[in-house]
């Protein structure tokens, strides 16, 4: 867990740092770090400064070459600024040579995420998923830590000296941390495997998207239920399975955890079981925020994502969430005046390029309650042609 409090209810300020290369340019990398600041927000971080760097390739010593490493670090100690909080992952040399001529702190993204899952878990299934990935993080940083704490304790850090033991040590203990987890996870994913087959023979249907664009909140409005929905990252780790009813039509609805760019491999793993709820759905509604400036990529994120969790050749329908929020910017045939923010309306949405990506595609405000009537006759139309294909003789339902 970060160690960034120095008293209870103090929350650490920290810089946030950023690359530009030949595979992301500076436009790129503001909105990556507009969400790296959200993160950090998140997980309880002040983001005080951004700092951009501009090279061909990472620098293998310290990641933003030494010029830019002194310059972060003059400005963390006239600033008291004790984290750097670093965009993309570091390697676990990095880490150390970037901790070593700071003397301040270092995280990635990746670490960061792995806390805000580790600070959200609830429950018991949940907080085993998200030690294991923490762990398998850890492991190959170890060297790294035990350095920092040996020259707290004033040690030589020579070889064979107590760090070098203690890291011995560390390691192995990790690793039986880690095959201990696997274990516990496995008898985890069986028991949910039979739960899920428990459940009878009903049409499944799962809500997947980028974190944070209202599937909480369609949950919540199409199995009227209170799973907790919030206005922050990951709001919601553990999938929550109800029972839906349109039409005398039963289904299952499951809300499950949100994607985003980036996310850690170890994350993907060790949430194997809750992933299982996407791969094994009949139907997935993507739920896209379409006020978001950046929703087509955040699109191309949970497409990429569900092809690699094997559910990419799901049925779906395509959600675009919080119409309400929508605005276009339009402009000045001559470009005289200010540009102005104009508000859109439905008809004209669904004649835009996104109302053409495909017959399954709705414009809804879940918040507002605007359209949902049309979202839930997709949902009956398509669930209720997949259960007459599945159980053509069960005529009793419609």
């Amino acid at each position: 867990m970060l160690e960034r409090k120095e008293q209870k209810g103090e929350a650490e300020r920290a810089v946030l740092i950023g690359l530009v290369n030949r595979r992301q340019d500076e436009v790129v990398l503001k909105e990556y770090l507009d969400e790296l600041s959200f993160l950090a927000e998140t997980a309880g971080i002040i983001p005080v400064k951004r700092f951009i760097q501009k090279l061909e390739k990472p620098d293998v010593r310290s990641f933003v070459g030494k010029g830019k490493l002194q310059e972060l670090k003059n400005y963390a100690e006239e600033n008291d600024i004790r984290l750097f909080v670093f965009d993309d992952e570091l390697s676990p040399s990095q880490v150390r040579n970037i901790e070593k001529e700071s003397g301040r702190k270092v995280i990635d993204r990746t670490w960061l995420i792995l806390e805000i899952f580790a600070q959200r878990a609830q429950t018991a299934h949940a907080k085993t998923q998200v030690e294991l990935a923490q762990y398998e993080y850890m492991l190959p940083r170890l060297v790294g830590l035990w350095t920092h704490l040996e020259r707290q304790r004033g040690g030589t850090g020579a070889r064979g000296g107590s760090g070098e033991k203690q890291i011995s040590t560390d390691r192995f203990i990790i690793r039986d941390k880690i095959a201990l987890l696997k274990n516990k996870l496995k008898d985890i994913d069986k028991q949910m495997a039979t739960q899920r087959k428990n459940r009878g023979k009903l049409i499944r249907v799962a809500l997947v998207g980028y974190t944070n664009v209202g599937k909480s909140t369609i949950m919540n409005m199409l199995s009227k239920s209170t799973v907790f929905a919030e206005n922050k990252l990951f709001a919601t780790l553990d999938t929550t399975t109800r029972k839906v009813v349109l039409e005398n039509l039963p289904f299952l609805l499951s809300d499950t955890v949100g994607f985003i760019r980036k996310l850690p491999h170890q994350l993907v793993e060790s949430f194997k079981s809750t992933l299982d709820e996407v791969r094994e759905s009949d139907l997935l509604l993507h739920v896209v925020d379409i006020s978001h400036h950046k929703f087509e990529e955040q699109m191309n994120v949970v497409n990429e994502t569900l092809k690699e969790i094997g559910a990419g050749d799901k049925p779906v329908i395509l959600v675009f969430n919080k119409i309400d929020a929508f605005t276009y910017e339009e402009k000045d045939p001559i470009d005289l005046g200010p540009v102005l923010q104009k508000n859109i309306s439905l008809e004209q949405l669904k004649k835009s390029w996104m109302g053409t990506i495909g017959e399954n595609c709705i414009f809804i405000s879940a918040t507002k309650k605007d359209n949902v009537a049309e979202l839930r006759n997709k949902i009956y139309s398509m669930v209720k042609a997949m259960h007459v294909k599945r159980y053509p003789y069960n005529k009793l339902l419609y």
